[in-house]
């Protein structure tokens, strides 16, 4: 199994994504190519080539980079994780493009309203961002609170889908 890198340049940051051979997001983020791969286990690791900006995931990226905030939705994605992280993870895609929810309503939506603290763990374990937007999810008094590629990014990418 070989996966496939491509990495687009926006304005706050390189968006970096890994594909695996059936065309499914295992990687995605703001960072760089070096930070993205790290993430993935060793094993998966060593099958990473770069590959140019073509396919499906590519077209939905350029997409969603010229205003079309929805272009992520359909892009399969997979990633490891235990059964309610995969609710969460499933639940945020739900999440309209330029709106927000909070850790807990986000928590409730998933079947589990007192879990808000795991919905956090949820965010800060997502490979996928943003095609499961974690950047989509804030504290309860609206505040951005974090995000793995900062909070400049989190913001950029609240006001595009906007």
């Amino acid at each position: 199994m070989s996966l496939q890198l491509m990495s687009l340049v926006t304005p706050v940051a390189p968006w970096t994504v890994v594909v695996d051979e059936d065309g499914v997001v295992v990687a995605s983020g703001f960072a760089s190519i070096d930070d993205t791969v790290a993430r993935l286990t060793p094993d998966k690791q060593a099958t990473v080539r770069r590959v140019g900006g073509s396919g499906p995931v590519s077209a939905a990226m350029y997409d969603y980079l010229a205003g079309d905030a929805a272009a992520l939705e359909a892009v399969e994605v997979r990633q490891p994780g235990g059964p309610f992280q995969q609710r969460v993870w499933q639940v945020m895609r739900q999440i309209p493009a330029g709106q927000t929810w909070s850790y807990g309503q986000l928590a409730a939506k998933a079947g589990r309203a007192s879990a808000a603290r795991a919905v956090g763990t949820a965010c800060a374990r997502n490979l996928v961002a943003p095609f499961v937007p974690c950047h989509r999810v804030v504290r309860s008094d609206g505040s951005l609170g974090g995000y793995a590629y900062g909070l400049d990014v989190k913001r950029w990418l609240l006001d595009l889908e906007r």
